[in-house]
């Protein structure tokens, strides 16, 4: 198995791409070794140590490092837990647990179809093109003309977000529905 490595616009944090499905469907944030419980393959990766956050996308995982860490030293040991998870046979995730289609918020009401066009916009612009660096941008509220929005994998704590939410996703949804006036991001 040769798993490859690729750098994101967070120096935390780095892709891995096994070469293989990772989620089916969804993806998967452990913002720590204890809400990494439900997978097997998130254990492995904090186990390696140093470790502060696995985010698991469709062909990819993220690996968020601590900062008294460098990637040298800790990087081998992650391929290495990334290696023997796929070669074990176990699931990535165990049971139904886990992994989500995305958007947080549903949302009935007047403001409704706004959500459904801010959720479209988001699912086709936004959301592939971060998904290439690594992590995945969520929806979770619209309320005055404000969207809430959850940032994950290399985009949670990525010294751009504030730029990416602000210059490229603020513009894009405002540009396109003008009842959105600004974007804010929220913590899980």
């Amino acid at each position: 198995m040769f798993i490859q490595t690729e750098s994101t616009p967070n120096p935390a944090t780095l892709k891995f791409l096994p070469g293989q499905a990772v989620l089916e469907l969804g993806t998967a944030d452990f913002p720590n070794a204890e809400a990494a419980k439900a997978s097997p393959l998130a254990r492995r990766i904090f186990a390696a140590g140093g470790v502060t956050g696995v985010f698991l996308g469709s062909d990819f995982v993220t690996v968020t490092k601590a900062e008294s860490v460098d990637w040298p030293h800790i990087k081998p040991q992650i391929l290495g837990a990334i290696m023997e998870h796929f070669q074990s046979g176990q699931p990535v995730i165990d049971g139904e647990g886990g992994a989500t289609g995305g958007h947080a918020a549903h949302f009935d009401g007047e403001d409704a179809d706004i959500v459904r066009q801010i959720k479209e916009l988001l699912d086709t612009r936004v959301r592939p093109a971060v998904a290439q660096d690594g992590g995945d941008i969520t929806f979770h509220g619209f309320e005055r003309g404000v969207v809430y929005l959850h940032m994950q994998g290399a985009c949670a704590g990525c010294p751009s977000s504030t730029l990416t939410l602000k210059m490229g996703i603020e513009n894009l949804l405002r540009h396109y529905i003008p009842e959105v006036t600004e974007v804010r991001p929220v913590a899980a």
